[in-house]
């Protein structure tokens, strides 16, 4: 039986990661990947253009990892998002900082980073095994000893990190195979659910494709309680799709859905698009009203153009019933009224999101009270390490997640070679 100091299960962002942390300590490192490629998930992050992280200082990341981002202060002790900067310039790859922190590649290509991470892998001397599929860990007497190969081989190690992924994008062979493993060591799964995944709505503009295409710039999407109570909101881009919303904004909005739905139990969760984040309703009322003043032998329609996005308007027209073919001199208040109302609150009714299998990111995984923060090692299992996706850490788009993936992978990777080095072997 082949014999290695660490296993590393799983070709993404944070098992590529751990390979490097653990060679790098002098590991004998094997790298096992049930695909035929390496870093799939990782070639078409950032729209293909691989958001490798985010510049913000830590607090701030913190604030944006709402999947139990406080266990990330230890991980991110080791290897933080400075760290990750500096380690892919050290390599060759120009970095650039584009809108709210996020960093990419200069020449904008993900396989840029897939393609030199993977020639560091080889440089350190990783054994790699692609079509290599998992069937089973091998435990013995409350210790990772070993994996179990579906072509019946066994391959034993000193540690074994489990860097499987989640469930979503599962093309990109992010199946929940981890899980299964975790369960058998002892460790606790907590609720998966879809995060990061567009939101379905039960509204009548979605069913008639209304608004379907239309894109909003730079809006406040907010989620509610059944009571009108605000429960969070996120500025940014979105847009209306033939079942609902997407979209950064909707994105981030999403695992608040599905809570909220879940905790609540109703159908329908309430949510508002503020489309003037800066101004309040009532002087909203008072430009159009101010606008309409001006122009007073003009339609409404015709005063009011481009005051908002001409098919939102047509649509808030018919649903209000506000007559724009009228002259602005006979229009009465109480249209501009329910007018800026609306645009200062256009009410949507989320009833779901789409699946996990849809969804960029996975909610929920590998409890993180049974992970040791400093090391990523198993408090069940010794010599059992968990990283990326499978554990229950989970952040917004923007370059939080995969943030979070190369932190918990190099901590992995790092601690388990130094556990496999160590003298009791």
């Amino acid at each position: 039986m082949d014999n290695y100091d660490v296993i590393i299960v799983g070709g993404g962002p944070s098992g590529l990661m751990a390979s490097v942390a653990a060679a790098q300590q002098g590991a004998h490192v094997l790298l096992l990947d049930k695909g035929n490629k390496l870093g799939r998930k990782l070639a078409i992050s950032g729209g293909g253009r691989c958001n490798v992280t985010n510049r913000m200082e830590r607090k701030q990341l913190i604030e944006n990892i709402p999947g139990n981002g406080r266990f990330m202060h230890s991980p991110f002790a080791v290897f933080d998002n400075e760290s990750i900067i500096a380690f892919f310039e050290g390599l060759g790859i120009r970095l650039k900082e584009e809108d709210r922190g996020r960093m990419f590649p200069v020449n904008d290509k993900a396989q840029t980073v897939v393609d030199t991470l993977l020639a560091q892998i080889r440089k350190l001397d990783v054994t790699i095994r692609t079509n290599a599929r998992v069937a089973d860990i091998i435990v013995e007497d409350g210790q990772a000893v070993g994996v179990a190969l579906e072509d019946g081989q066994h391959i034993g190690t000193k540690a074994l990190i489990i860097a499987t992924g989640g469930k979503s994008v599962p093309h990109t062979g992010s199946t929940g195979d981890g899980y299964p493993w975790a369960k058998k060591a002892g460790h606790t799964i907590t609720e998966l659910y879809p995060t990061e995944v567009p939101i379905t709505l039960a509204d009548s503009f979605i069913s008639d494709q209304s608004l379907q295409g239309l894109s909003l710039r730079g809006i406040e999407l907010a989620v509610l309680r059944p009571n009108g109570k605000k429960i969070i909101s996120h500025e940014g881009d979105m847009i209306f799709t033939h079942f609902g919303i997407s979209g950064p904004a909707a994105l981030r909005c999403s695992q608040f859905v599905v809570k909220a739905l879940k905790k609540f139990k109703t159908p329908t969760i309430p949510m508002t698009i503020k489309l003037f984040p800066e101004q309040s309703a009532e002087s909203l009322f008072q430009a159009l009203v101010k606008r309409a003043k001006a122009e007073p032998k003009k339609t409404l329609k015709t005063a009011l153009k481009g005051v908002a996005p001409e098919r939102l308007l047509l649509y808030l027209y018919g649903s209000l019933e506000i007559d724009s073919s009228e002259m602005c001199a006979n229009t009465p208040h109480d249209a501009f009224r329910k007018l800026a109302s609306a645009l200062d609150a256009f009410p949507l009714h989320a009833n779901g999101t789409l699946s996990i299998e849809k969804a960029f990111v996975t909610g929920g995984g590998v409890s993180i009270k049974e992970i040791e923060p400093k090391t990523m090692h198993s408090k069940k299992t010794t010599g059992l390490y968990f990283c990326g996706e499978v554990l229950d850490i989970h952040g917004y788009t923007g370059g939080f997640n995969i943030t979070c993936a190369f932190s918990t992978g190099y901590t992995a990777g790092q601690s388990a070679a130094l556990f496999a080095k160590s003298p009791m072997f």
